[in-house]
């Protein structure tokens, strides 16, 4: 027998009854209420916001070291940014990697500090220091409360000024780094990194090895050699120091003339690459094999352009609106439309010298052939005439960017830094706009025919050449060359 408990009906609490009576007296009235906003369409745009770029206040200590300031009182922070004018370019030949372990080595020990006795003076503080080094440039960037801003000057001007290239410290940094060349030629979307400069500008011009340098080269390097290389590159005469946050120039003047006044003028002279980069002439194909791969990796390009070309701005553009946003052309095409890839895009890297253009994804290794046939229908597209709306949207989406440059302490200084590297007239940024919407169909016309030459292109693949060769190779795309992973990494 089945006995079944009884529950009452119990009526609502009175403050649902309430929810419901409103809830109906809505409906019925709904006639009267006003509408809300339409959710089918997005909002109209309102007109661009107006940027004031910050004024630099420009000093010289009397040793000649440039001092730009730029205040700002949103928050009580500083960021101080040492530029040094000498990056992997300057490597001498036979010693890549030279300028940039001589950067991670500053602050691995200076003056009477060891590295740890560095690390605990700026934790102490509440800082942050970080050095680095690019193609063209070095960075010692130290990021601070103003209050403690004095306090960590004197680090600060020990580590550029005195680092001790610790041999100890040498030699950690050199395992490291030989660690991660190891690891890079097994990983197919580092090693095309490596790969990609190596066919296209030789092992002899600069650009044509990374910037860590190689196992050959890190193996060779002693002490003496970054201790030359920084009496020879660091010096004020070849430096620039930024400072951006909540400072008085009155009164931070006096203290960075303490700090960086007995840097010895005349020391560091400018250099960088003067060989000029072999240009190809005929597409070629580069595979480099890497079985299993779960992608293809793929890069595409040549020799590009200087940070000096006249056409940057036009190429700014229509790199945009070919590779350069989320909503390119290729990335709608490789991603969006057809799923091959995760990503796709392109670049102008543009340096003091020349640096390379290229387009690049990794893809589905069973999509590799299909993805390289998308790549050069968009390469070849890029000729053929802009829709305008395309223009404006590609000028507007980067004129829009440019307000993130300063929206920080770091962000200011990074952005100031960049007139000093690449000798950009003083207003670069001021006029930036008006010179991104100057651009015009006809510019961007003459741009993709001068600067994208897909039949002139290296076709550089990463991936397991069992199931990928046979097909690259139908599509005749050039001729092919199967390279090693190893000889793109010596």
């Amino acid at each position: 027998m089945t006995t079944w408990l009884r529950v009452p009906r119990v009526a609502p609490p009175a403050r649902f009854a309430t929810v419901i009576v409103v809830l109906i007296c809505s409906a019925e009235l709904g006639g009267q209420q006003p509408r809300g906003p339409d959710r089918l369409q997005p909002p109209a745009l309102g007109p661009a916001p107006t940027l004031t770029v910050p004024a630099i206040d420009k000093r010289t200590l009397s040793n000649g070291l440039p001092i730009w300031i730029v205040r700002t009182h949103k928050v009580p922070l500083a960021q101080l940014e040492l530029v040094v004018r000498a990056g992997s370019a300057a490597d001498p030949l036979q010693k890549f990697g030279l300028a940039s372990l001589t950067a991670d080595m500053l602050d691995e020990g200076a003056g009477s500090r060891s590295a740890l006795e560095i690390a605990d003076a700026i934790d102490y503080l509440g800082a942050e220091l970080s050095t680095n080094s690019t193609s063209d440039a070095s960075f010692v960037d130290l990021h601070v409360p103003v209050a403690r801003l004095a306090e960590a000057l004197p680090v600060v001007a020990d580590v550029v000024l005195r680092p001790t290239f610790a041999e100890n410290e040498l030699n950690r940094l050199r395992e490291e780094r030989l660690t991660a060349l190891v690891q890079a030629e097994d990983d197919p979307e580092q090693l095309i990194e490596f790969a990609f400069p190596r066919i296209v500008y030789g092992a002899k011009h600069r650009y044509g090895t990374g910037a860590i340098g190689t196992a050959a080269s890190l193996k060779g390097f002693t002490v003496d050699d970054l201790r030359r290389f920084h009496e020879a590159q660091y010096g004020p005469s070849n430096a620039l120091l930024v400072v951006t946050g909540d400072v008085s120039a009155d009164t931070l003047v006096p203290a960075l003339e303490g700090a960086f006044g007995s840097w010895k003028a005349g020391m560091g002279a400018a250099a960088g690459v003067s060989e000029k980069p072999p240009q190809l002439t005929a597409r070629r194909v580069f595979l480099i094999d890497k079985p299993g791969a779960a992608q293809s990796q793929i890069r595409i390009g040549w020799v590009g352009v200087p940070r000096s070309t006249p056409d940057y701005f036009a190429l700014r553009v229509l790199n945009t609106i070919l590779g350069g946003a989320f909503t390119s052309r290729l990335n709608m095409n490789l991603r969006e439309a057809h799923g091959y890839s995760y990503g796709a895009g392109s670049s102008f890297d543009m340096r003091r010298g020349a640096g390379p253009f290229y387009a690049a994804a990794g893809v589905q290794t069973d999509k590799t052939v299909e993805a390289l046939k998308e790549f050069f229908n968009e390469l070849r597209r890029i000729h053929d005439p802009i829709p305008d709306e395309e223009v404006q949207k590609a000028e507007n989406y980067l004129a829009l960017l440019l307000p993130r440059n300063f929206e920080s302490t770091r962000a200011i200084a990074s952005s100031i830094s960049q007139i000093f590297v690449f000798d950009l007239p003083a207003d670069f940024y001021q006029t930036y706009n008006d010179r991104v919407h100057a651009v015009s169909s006809a510019d961007l016309k003459r741009a993709a025919d001068t600067y994208i030459q897909p039949d002139k292109f290296a076709v550089v693949v990463i991936g397991d050449l069992k199931k990928i060769e046979a097909g690259v190779r139908a599509l005749n795309l050039g001729a092919v060359t199967v390279v090693k992973p190893e000889d793109v990494m010596k």
